[in-house]
């Protein structure tokens, strides 16, 4: 004859409380944390041929960005380079544009 015995389920809420499982869930999500890559002044000065290039002749570009410590990859046209504001523009979707700036771009790669 087995034993039905609620196991684990049993004890879980026991030794947890609230509190404490959203500490160990931030602290979980600042482990996975990165420091800012940095570049020099050829690696930027390579995005932006890249970029140029992208705009100039209407491909797609994947630019990777980083921001808090998590990077993000976009992937779309170039509608606009705001050399004022230091920001890009990219249209991710008709009709829907994602701006990112200069500083955060950690990689630009051109997709035909």
């Amino acid at each position: 004859m087995a034993i039905r015995d609620r196991g684990k389920i049993k004890w879980q809420g026991a030794f947890f409380m609230p509190e404490q499982v959203k500490m160990q869930r931030d602290l979980w999500y600042d482990m996975k944390r990165e420091a800012k890559p940095i570049l020099d002044e050829y690696q930027m000065e390579e995005f932006d041929l890249r970029i140029k290039y992208a705009q100039e002749y209407k491909h797609a570009v994947r630019v990777t960005v980083w921001s808090d410590g998590f990077t993000t990859d976009y992937t779309g046209r170039i509608h606009r380079i705001d050399p004022i504001t230091h920001e890009l523009r990219l249209e991710v979707k008709p009709g829907e544009y994602e701006r990112v700036v200069f500083e955060d771009v950690t990689a630009v790669k051109v997709v035909n």
